[in-house]
């Protein structure tokens, strides 16, 4: 395992996090006599696998179900400085309610402290007023703080990237957990602002929300030789120094393995990837232009302020990898979660639209003209029934 300084907490973090959202039995919480005995020996092993390996950083939420419980009596196994433990709570309309939810977290999980605290799913204006706002979820967290209940506090999001921006500018965080990969980097700017506040970035969910990579179609796992798509990815990530873990959720302890064999190409990420870039780059070009890819994004306002409250800028991220690389069945999962309900997937699917008023909103974006029939396109391709969103991360 290899090991970065996670930012101002000064803590030593391997650079591949255990995530638990894959684990658990159910996602509501269940009486402990409900669980499986075969699935928590599954957790067990996990955890025996992951420090094993190095991975002592294990990290969950009060959102995944029986996550936490089931973690609280596995980890009876092993010693308490073996490992770092996160979890999160997302905010609440009061402080009252959100400490009272955090206490539900520290009993399921039988413990007296966490090393790391997030503020879960700040991914709104709505989220971070209930959080920023004087004698809200941010200052209770403080308080837990001062009375050495949470070592660190961070948030996670899926916001827009001014929005991240503007949280971690506020100085009031040590770490985020944020989505930042191969086929998303449009969270860069927040990555850098996280450098200039020297907090820790951890990196969520890239094998999943980075293309279901771990089954990845037979163009793309060609395009990555010599490498699986999954450490093509975490060599992507980590030659960025600004970034200092990625989540790995495992389903099973041999999922770390991948990941865990990958690392003896760090030290050379940077100059080893650049083939593949470039042969990445080439598909993308060869179906969408040479410019798009660095482009495609600029001057796209945020789906709250497109026709139909339409995620533009989602859609066409998810056409673009479709159309290159045929990650196809990866689109038409997350395009069939949107939903302008939804703060998590936000912002609608494809509608009907005028097509003047969706160049006219969107006229700062180069490729403007091409916008209207590049989503009817990834309607086509993607639009089928809703899919229930089960995890929160």
């Amino acid at each position: 395992m290899k090991y970065r300084r996670f930012g101002k907490t000064e803590l030593s973090m391997p650079v591949i996090s255990c995530g638990g959202m894959r684990y658990q039995h159910k996602w509501e919480d269940v009486g402990w006599e409900e669980v499986p005995k075969e699935g928590q020996e599954n957790i067990e092993r996990i955890l025996a696998h992951a420090l094993d390996n190095g991975i002592r950083h294990i990290e969950t939420a009060r959102g995944y179900g029986s996550s936490e419980m089931q973690l609280g009596y596995a980890l009876k196994q092993f010693p308490r400085e073996a490992y770092l433990l996160q979890t999160k709570v997302s905010p609440q309309d009061s402080s009252g309610e959100f400490l009272r939810i955090f206490n539900t977290s520290l009993r399921y999980l039988q413990q007296d402290q966490v090393d790391l605290f997030s503020l879960h799913g700040i991914n709104n204006r709505e989220s971070m007023e209930k959080a920023m706002r004087p004698g809200g979820c941010l200052e209770a967290a403080r308080k837990l703080k001062e009375e050495g209940r949470v070592k660190h506090i961070g948030f996670s999001t899926h916001a827009a990237t001014h929005e991240i921006v503007e949280l971690i500018d506020s100085g009031e965080f040590e770490y985020v957990n944020l989505h930042w990969y191969f086929t998303n980097q449009l969270n860069t700017p927040a990555i850098e602002a996280a450098a200039r506040q020297d907090m820790g970035v951890f990196i969520i969910s890239p094998n999943d929300k980075g293309g279901q990579l771990y089954n990845p179609p037979p163009k793309l796992r060609e395009l990555c030789r010599p490498f699986d798509p999954m450490v093509f990815n975490d060599l992507f990530c980590l030659a960025n120094p600004h970034v200092h873990t990625l989540s790995c959720g495992a389903a099973r302890p041999e999922d770390f393995d991948t990941h865990v064999a990958g690392l003896e190409f760090l030290d050379r990420a940077d100059e080893l990837i650049q083939p593949i870039i470039a042969r990445i780059e080439g598909e993308v070009a060869a179906v969408a232009g040479p410019d798009w890819l660095a482009d495609w994004h600029r001057g796209i306002p945020e789906w709250r302020d497109q026709p139909g409250r339409i995620n533009v800028r989602d859609i066409l991220r998810l056409w673009t990898w479709a159309k290159s690389v045929d990650l196809l069945e990866f689109g038409k999962w997350r395009y069939n979660m949107m939903s302008e309900s939804d703060n998590w997937i936000p912002g609608n699917r494809v509608t009907e639209f005028d097509d003047e008023a969706m160049i006219r909103l969107n006229r700062g974006n180069p490729f403007v003209e091409q916008i209207p029939d590049r989503l009817r396109e990834a309607h086509a391709l993607f639009g089928g029934e809703k899919v229930r969103r089960l995890s929160v991360s």
